[in-house]
This record gives structure tokens, sequence and C-alpha cells, in this order.
């Protein structure tokens, strides 16, 4: 009976060690923000494999990642912890387990020429995409100079389009993200950001959304996704190998690697630890969790959705608090 049981107990080992080596790849949609290309550096240094878990990366727009996620065409999506907010309250929930970064300078409010301050904006238009990031940049930048949104007039426009739109002198100003924002100042000669969110550090967070179902199952897998993807932070800070992970990004982009280093800089990738200390409850934009809330009244007075989201419903900071 003893050695049938331990047959038993042998054959069922193999068994889930063969289960776990055939397990679907995790797939993670991801786009053209760099802390969100950042982990294109796991992918070219063969880091996930190391680490003894299967993932695919699959390269979209910012929009279409998110319903890709929204349609469960991924298991996991890089994104604006806001929009992880939006995403949730039209039905598909995520559990927020990696914070990337903040967006430090790379979202802007971009002036034409003639146009120096956003001040200067009063009864003009304002071209980006509503109730995305952009737009809440704005809002912030109108509150920080004693405007309401009622003294501009806001242009939907997708974000890929604004540079054009710039071009095209029918609006005083646009709102992008990097590389967009990039691009239309270069664009448009006498261009300039009038307000950025290095005027607003921790307004906006990025992070690894991840469907709760797959984070459920494969807990120990995404564990080993977060522990590289701060691999992939400490490589471009380093100076040693910084430009060696701008020119991944930077390749996978289209952008030149001297312009990808100086764009980088409105990108502050978070270190493991620095993530640690964001992840703490509070009320300001230093927290996760005041940033998404924010956010959240944001959505409400847009009427992006109707219902209140609670960030700690998205927010899981365990894997990350478990990392040393």
């Amino acid at each position: 009976m003893k050695t049938l049981v331990k047959c038993l107990f042998s054959i069922a080992a193999v068994a889930l060690s063969s289960a776990g080596l055939h397990a679907e790849p995790l797939k993670i949609a991801y786009s053209d923000w760099p802390g969100f290309t950042l982990i294109e550096v796991a992918k070219q240094k063969g880091w996930f494999k190391e680490a003894g878990v299967d993932v695919e990366l699959v390269w979209f727009d910012y929009l279409p990642s998110l319903d890709a996620f929204a349609s469960g065409k991924v298991d996991a999506v890089t994104c604006v912890t806001t929009d992880a907010m939006v995403t949730g309250a039209n039905g598909a929930k995520s559990k927020i387990i990696c914070l990337l970064d903040y967006s430090d300078g790379g979202d802007m409010i971009i002036g034409k020429a003639g146009i120096n301050s956003i001040k200067d904006l009063k009864g003009k238009k304002v071209a980006l995409e509503l109730t995305l990031v952009e737009h809440l940049l704005l809002l912030k930048a109108l509150e920080a100079n004693g405007m309401a949104a009622s003294d501009v007039e806001l242009v939907n426009t997708a974000t890929n389009e604004t540079p054009q739109t710039l071009v095209s002198g029918n609006v005083a100003a646009i709102g992008a993200w990097y590389p967009v924002s990039n691009q239309a100042l270069k664009a448009v000669a006498g261009s300039k950001p009038l307000f950025t969110s290095g005027d607003a550090k921790g307004l906006i967070y990025d992070g690894l959304c991840v469907n709760p179902v797959s984070y459920s199952q494969r807990k120990a897998d995404w564990e080993k996704v977060v522990k590289v993807y701060y691999k992939c932070v400490d490589y471009i800070l380093d100076e040693k190998t910084k430009e060696d992970a701008a020119a991944i990004l930077a390749a996978k982009v289209g952008a030149e690697v001297k312009d990808y280093l100086a764009a980088m800089k409105g990108t502050h990738f978070l270190t493991l630890e620095e993530a640690k200390i964001a992840y703490k409850k509070g009320t300001g934009l230093d927290s996760v969790y005041g940033s998404m809330a924010l956010g959240n009244k944001f959505n409400l007075d847009n009427k992006v959705y109707t219902e209140s989201q609670k960030p700690e419903s998205y927010l899981v900071p365990g894997i990350v608090n478990s990392l040393k």
C-alpha cells in the first residue's frame, strides 16, 4: 500500500510539472510609452525564459491594447492606472500587481508659436483626446493657473493625430504623450510645452494590469514577471547599460537613440523600492491610491462611468512588497 501511495504521488508530481511546462504563455499587451516598451528589454535579453516563465508580448497602439484586454485576448495590459478603472467599470476588472512608472514630463500641453503660457489659452481651442490623461493634465494646468475648464474650447482629437492638428493652425494647443508629443514639437516651428506631467508628478501612474482569474491561477508566474520588470528598470537606470536599453526601446518605436535618451527623462521609471513607497495608502499624488482617487473623480465628473470605482479593489501590492 505504501509503495502504491508513493507511486501515485510521483505520478501526480510529474503530471503537475508537465502541466506547468506546457502552460499557455502569459500574453501581455504593451504599447509605445517608455514605461511600457521597457518590457521589450526582457524579451530581447531572454530574461523571461531565464526566470522560468513563458511570456508572449503583444504590441498594440494604446487604446487597442485596452480593447484587447477588455475582450480577453490578452492576460494583462500595461496602462495608466486611471484607465484601468475605466475598463473595470465597463466589466473588465484588473489587478494592478506592478507599478511601472509615473509620467514626469512626457505628457504635455503644447502651444503653437505665439502661445507662451496656459493663460494665453483663454478663449482658444485645445485639441486632445477627451477623457484620457491629457484631458486630466489640462484640467490640472488650468487649475494651477487660476482658470476653469470653461475658459478653453476642447476639440476631441485622437492623440496620434494631434501633431497634424497643431500644424493646421486651427487650434492654439494640443495635449499628447511621448512619442507623439515629441513629433508635435518637431513638426511645428516655435511650438513649446506649456505644462507637463513634470509639473504634476504622480498625476499619471502606469501599472501592469492583470486579469483577476489569471492572477489567481498563476500568481507564481506573475511574481516572476514582476521581478523581471524591475530587472529591466535597473538595467535602464544603470549608466553602464542605459544606452543599450534605450537602443532596444528606440528600435521598437522607430526613434533615434539620442532622441530616445533625451525623451526618457519624461518618464520616471519606478525602482522596486520606489514602487513599494508608491503602493502605500495616502491621499496625495505620491501615493497611487491618492492619484487614482483623483482619476476616479475625473472619470465621474466627465461621465466616463457612473459608478464610483475604489482604487483598493484594483491595487494589489502583495507581490511588489514581497520582493527584495
